[in-house]
Formats: structure tokens, C-alpha cells, sequence
């Protein structure tokens, strides 16, 4: 079975940096899309960046980008989302998701597999 558990979340204030990451387990991801995805409260889940295993393409949210980088550790089976420059507007739940095979999430495929989040809080 499938499981994606994230960590890394918390307070930070603006300006700063946070790493998020999601350890996969329950199957081999090799050729697997790996995405983070975010829900602000009151606000409708959205995407944020995502991460082709096999190659590691890379696609990102126009809000994040240059300030967000995903990445993965093929080694201990976890993805990572590097982010710099919080701002305010970035807190949310973070979420990691999984699709089989190279898809594309930033262009509204869905994914098959979730985590349970981790809270972002960006202070002004």
C-alpha cells in the first residue's frame, strides 16, 4: 500500500526558509510523478510543484517559482520542496501527492495517492 508521509512544516516569518519532505513507501516510484500540492484555508487545493522520478523534471506554480524547488532523494525513497522568500500568501497545508507514470499536475491530471499535510504558517 501506498503511503506518502510529509514533514518539515511550521512558523516562519517572511523572508524566510522552510524544506518540506515526504517519504514514499509501498512501492517502487522510479517512474512515478511526484507532486506537492497546497490548500490555503478557505481556498481551493492548488497546485505548486511537481517532479518527473525517473528524469527529474520539474514543473512549478508561476507563484512559486524561482523561490521553490522540489528535488528527491532516490536513495531514501522521500521528495523534498525547498522554499525561500516565504511571504504570507504561501501559508497553507502542504501536501504530497503520487501518480503513476509522467504526468502532468500542473495542468489539472490528478493524482492518485495523498498525505495528511503539514501546516505552513508565514508570519508578516
Amino acid at each position: 500500500q501506498v503511503q506518502l508521509v510529509e514533514s518539515g512544516g511550521g512558523l516562519v516569518q517572511a523572508g524566510g526558509s522552510l524544506r518540506l519532505s515526504c517519504a514514499a513507501s509501498g512501492r517502487t516510484f522510479s517512474s512515478d510523478t511526484m507532486g506537492w500540492f497546497r490548500q490555503a484555508t478557505g481556498k481551493e487545493r492548488e497546485f505548486v510543484a511537481a517532479l518527473w522520478w525517473s528524469g527529474s523534471i520539474t514543473f512549478y506554480a508561476d507563484s512559486v517559482k524561482g523561490r521553490f524547488t522540489i528535488s528527491r532523494d532516490n536513495a531514501k525513497n522521500t521528495v523534498y520542496l525547498q522554499m525561500n522568500s516565504l511571504k504570507p500568501e504561501d501559508t497553507a497545508v502542504y501536501y504530497c501527492a503520487t501518480s503513476k507514470g509522467l504526468k502532468r499536475p500542473d495542468l489539472g491530471y490528478g493524482m492518485d495517492y495523498w498525505g495528511k499535510g503539514t501546516l505552513v504558517t508565514v508570519s508578516s
